[in-house]
């Protein structure tokens, strides 16, 4: 037990004795940090577009009074499947027309917006790109 004790002790001492006597420490030369500035514009992100619009057919159909008078004969024998029938007035109609290429306009000029935006950057890149090879910088 008491060779264990002395044993760490001796240990112990020899480890942290270079600790102990504050030996001689070298400082690094330490040398001045030289900060260069570049400025340079963010990249632009440009997301890519959305997958283009698919629309699914939609089957009129025009129901007049003797074609109602019709069906609703055939609807009456079983002939006629049953049907759910949503109408438009001529206003109505006229509305939802206005509506649609109310839209493709908005986003035929959203498109044009963007297709701007794009054009642009790129020739900002390409004449940064073009700067750079002249100026020795891009090597």
């Amino acid at each position: 037990m008491i060779l264990k004790r002395s044993l760490t002790l001796t240990a112990v001492l020899s480890l942290s004795a270079c600790s102990m006597f504050g030996g001689f420490r070298a400082v690094p030369e330490v040398k001045p940090v030289e900060v260069i500035t570049i400025e340079k514009a963010a990249p632009i992100y440009h997301p890519v577009l959305p997958s283009e619009i698919m629309f699914l057919p939609v089957r009129w159909s025009v129901l007049t009074p003797d074609e109602m008078e019709e069906y609703i004969i055939d609807l009456k024998a079983g002939e006629a499947p049953v049907n759910v029938w949503y109408a438009l007035n001529t206003k109505g109609y006229e509305n939802l027309s206005t509506n649609m290429s109310d839209l493709k306009r908005y986003l035929r000029q959203i498109l044009n917006i963007v297709d701007y935006y794009r054009d642009l950057t790129k020739e900002e890149e390409e004449q940064d790109g073009d700067d750079n090879e002249h100026s020795g910088d891009g090597d």
